[in-house]
């Protein structure tokens, strides 16, 4: 499971191994010649480091259901990451996140990469639907949740939730 990739017209998806996880931010030279890549200077960005523990804990099985690295095609570096916070739960329900460094953005990489994440989430058994929230100002994420078929379903205490699943339209 751990060696599953998706390719866009731009991008490479793959899961961030464990191994890996567990080397980030200390030894990033090693990160980068076990991934084969080069990592950008700003990535992982800080919200990740918090993730990075429960990613370098997951066994392989669940790489798939964590973190993501975000790589450039062009560059072969990564400039992002995206993935899940954690398996399915009972109902099906997956929540996605996603960032892209600061000299990566507007070239609607996150756009690229949510959509061909979720497209592929929507084919593993047991999953019907994922989730999404980002802060209500946040322009940039409102766009790309809109662009790539997440439906509005409300707001709270400043953050939007967004919904996309199979039982939804997409566009």
């Amino acid at each position: 499971m751990a060696d599953c990739r998706l390719t866009t017209v731009r991008l490479e998806l793959r899961p961030l191994p464990a191994i890996a996880a567990a080397a980030l931010p200390q030894d990033r030279e090693y990160v980068s010649h076990f991934l084969g890549v080069t990592l950008s200077a700003d990535w992982p960005l800080p919200d990740l480091l918090d993730v990075l523990p429960i990613q370098a804990s997951a066994p392989p099985s669940g790489e798939r259901f964590g973190v993501w690295v975000v790589i450039e095609l062009e560059s072969a570096t990564v400039v992002g990451d995206i993935g899940f916070f954690g398996p399915p739960d009972a109902a099906g329900v997956l929540e996605v996140g996603y960032s892209i460094v600061p000299d990566r953005r507007r070239r609607g990489y996150a756009s690229e990469a949510a959509a061909a994440l979720v497209t592929w989430a929507l084919d593993q058994r047991g999953v019907e639907k994922i989730v999404a929230a980002c802060d209500a100002d946040n322009v940039a994420s409102l766009l790309t949740l809109d662009r790539v078929g997440f439906r509005r379903m409300g707001e709270a205490d400043g953050r939007v939730h967004w919904e996309y699943g199979s039982e939804l339209t997409r566009r």
